[in-house]
């Protein structure tokens, strides 16, 4: 059954006890480093430093990192199209992230996937298609592939809140539900599919209330809380580990630009996106890490200068990468 947000949520006031101070000031610095560049790939694609196009995810850091921060170098993730950052969170170096963006012959693909389809197969990132849901999938595979050579490593799969909406959501977790499978199922509710509101998708007011059908665990949080997120995630990673099967973590969030930079989001009000820009989820976790000692103006501005330097340096790798050749497009295709 699922658990709704007002008792998940309240993980977040336990005392510091709770955490070591490395555990939440690494959560913290995870968090800034994808917000930051997931913002500095927004500008870099404005000013046509690349090509195609980019999926921001900023305003969703906390479910992001909150879900895949404990992750061993063995576990799987199985991102969509909005989790480019994903990859950072598990370990890929950041300079052959930008390459990526940029399709220079240095990124762990050659160039050969769109801007923020990264995957990075030395830590099981698996690289995410455009087909809505179908990163679920792929990742249930993984962990049906997994639990046959016994071994107790998790994939954790990442997707939206429209992604529920179609088959492939439903066959994932009903697979995975059958063979009590090793994955955690991230929905990523930001309200929207594209342009379509939450309510037009369904009548349910959690959408991990879609694990019941499957007869697979639940839990809905509060997406913008990373301790919330966190010990969800945890607890439910644990879970899978012991052959418990899977869980469906719903996090409620809030994307702040459009559904892509091609996107200006009118269908947007006003009002609903700067409301929910002051639930901004790094903030209010500044916020808690001051009030614990934990946090002040000069560290906070410290990290964000080592990460603005580690940044810089990585769009001058990516910059001054080469492309690939044109006859590498024939290489590594299978007839």
């Amino acid at each position: 059954m699922a658990t709704k947000v007002g008792r998940a949520a309240a993980v977040a006031e336990a005392p510091t006890s709770r955490y070591s101070p490395e555990l939440l000031l690494g959560l913290y610095r995870m968090m800034v480093k994808c917000r930051m560049c997931d913002e500095k790939a927004r500008i870099l694609f404005r000013q046509g430093k690349y090509a195609g196009n980019f999926y921001s995810n900023v305003g969703q850091e906390a479910g992001e990192v909150g879900a895949g921060y404990s992750l061993r170098p063995d576990d799987w993730v199985a991102p969509s199209h909005r989790d480019w950052t994903a990859n950072i969170i598990k370990g890929a170096p950041l300079n052959l992230c930008f390459a990526q963006l940029y399709g220079k012959a240095d990124s762990p693909d050659r160039g050969k996937s769109t801007p923020a389809h990264m995957g990075y197969p030395p830590l099981s990132v698996i690289t995410p298609a455009s087909t809505i849901a179908a990163q679920l999938m792929i990742g249930t595979g993984v962990a049906w592939g997994l639990k046959r050579q016994g071994k107790d490593s998790v994939v954790v799969a990442y997707c939206g809140d429209g992604a529920t909406s179609i088959g492939w959501f439903h066959e994932a977790l009903n697979f995975a539900g059958v063979h009590r499978l090793a994955v955690l199922y991230v929905v990523q509710n930001n309200l929207w599919a594209e342009s379509v509101p939450l309510r037009l998708q369904t009548a349910l007011s959690d959408l991990s209330d879609r694990a019941k059908g499957h007869g697979i665990a639940g839990v809905s949080v509060d997406g913008n809380d990373i301790l919330a997120v966190y010990d969800a995630a945890t607890e439910a990673i644990a879970r899978a580990r012991e052959g418990q099967g899977p869980t469906v973590l719903e996090c409620k969030t809030y994307r702040w630009y459009g559904h892509s930079e091609i996107d200006p989001a009118k269908y947007r009000l006003k009002e609903e996106v700067e409301a929910w820009k002051k639930k901004d989820p790094i903030p209010r976790f500044e916020k808690y890490l001051a009030d614990h000692k934990l946090l002040n103006e000069t560290s906070k501005k410290q990290i964000r200068d080592e990460t603005s330097h580690e940044i810089d340096e990585a769009v001058e790798f990516a910059e001054n990468s080469p492309y690939p050749a044109p006859e590498e497009a024939l290489e590594h295709v299978w007839a």
